[in-house]
């Protein structure tokens, strides 16, 4: 390049590298991420993190067992002499370093711990008197060897500590599924643990039809391709003050709501359930309602209106949400399990 100033414009570039800018910006003008990449990434940057803080955990718990049982097995083994018990970490004499070796004729050990008589040992042992240990061991604790835990697990959440935002549902896309996501804080000051059991139950509203509805677990290879893997799932997930978890669910349409003008001018062809709670439907609980439960309404476009309100409930029984799914008559409801908030 030349740096000359008779070459350089009014903004203080050279006379060639606007154009070489034009260059590189023409390049990558048509370059565009890739369908589902943002997705990718809110997934699997805290997979990352949970394992990370799984191996961080399992490294602290090594290291504590180490530190605590290789010198104790150190200490036992240099417990000198034949009679040496093979219970010295219970007893206080021997893990001291041997002091009182002696033993009396029936076998036991003179001047042991726990000994609140501080007497001395039995005549004729050979062994040495209980005058130190003996009377000291009214004040002192036997050892009962290294005991290593592991780190203890939050308690579980209460109801309290838990809260429910908004559900969001988005519009439909090009396949005419709709998704939606259920997002649980923990609004209080401590942390706590959730388990990841999900269930989700469904109102069929209008025109919507409860016994054309059901509700199944997301696998990969379904039709909501836009929900998370399944792998991502956990089983117990714990929440930091102020964290939450999700649920994800998507509702896929199996056939659209009835169009109106029938023969006797009402619903269009959809007939009402016999009964206000549908029977054997997969994935379905009590306090469900059947599509002739409620009136029917139409659309100006000539098509019934139908909705289908999906209900989330935390595990405890608390945190309730509800979403609304609308122009939604009969399909698939497809849940995830409990997915770390990213």
């Amino acid at each position: 390049m030349n740096h000359r100033l008779d070459d350089q414009g009014p903004d203080g570039l050279d006379s060639d590298e606007p154009a070489l800018r034009r260059m590189l910006q023409d390049a990558v003008q048509e370059l565009e991420p890739r369908d589902g990449a943002l997705d990718h990434l809110r997934r699997a940057v805290p997979v990352r993190r949970a394992r990370k803080r799984q191996a961080a955990v399992g490294m602290a718990a090594a290291a504590l067992f180490l530190g605590t049982a290789v010198p104790a097995v150190l200490h036992v083994s240099n417990a000198g002499g034949s009679d040496a018990d093979p219970s010295v970490a219970g007893r206080a004499s021997q893990a001291l370093g041997g002091v009182d070796q002696g033993k009396n004729p029936d076998g036991a050990a003179s001047g042991e711990i726990g000994d609140s008589s501080g007497k001395s040992g039995e005549p004729g042992t050979g062994g040495a008197t209980g005058s130190g240990p003996g009377k000291e061991s009214s004040g002192g604790t036997a050892s009962a060897g290294p005991a290593v835990s592991s780190p203890a697990s939050p308690p579980g959440c209460l109801p309290a500590q838990l809260k429910a935002a908004d559900p969001t549902v988005a519009v439909p896309d090009a396949a005419g599924i709709v998704y939606g996501v259920f997002r649980v804080q923990n609004s209080s000051t401590a942390a706590c643990t959730v388990g990841g059991a999900v269930s989700l139950t469904y109102d069929a509203q209008g025109a919507a039809d409860a016994s054309k509805i059901t509700v199944s677990a997301h696998a990969s290879g379904d039709v909501a391709a836009g929900l998370p893997d399944p792998s991502l799932d956990v089983a117990r997930l714990t929440l930091a003050p102020g964290s939450a978890y999700e649920v994800k669910f998507a509702w896929a349409p199996s056939q659209t709501c009835p169009a109106t003008g029938g023969a006797d001018g009402g619903d269009g062809g959809g007939t009402a359930s016999p009964s206000p709670t549908p029977s054997g439907q997969p994935g379905t609980t009590g306090g469900e309602t059947a599509s002739g439960a409620t009136a029917q309404l139409y659309a100006a476009d000539g098509t019934a209106d139908g909705s289908v309100v999906v209900s989330y409930k935390a595990e405890d029984g608390s945190a309730v949400a509800k979403a609304t799914v609308p122009n939604a008559c009969a399909g698939t409801i497809y849940r995830t399990g409990v997915l770390a908030s990213s």
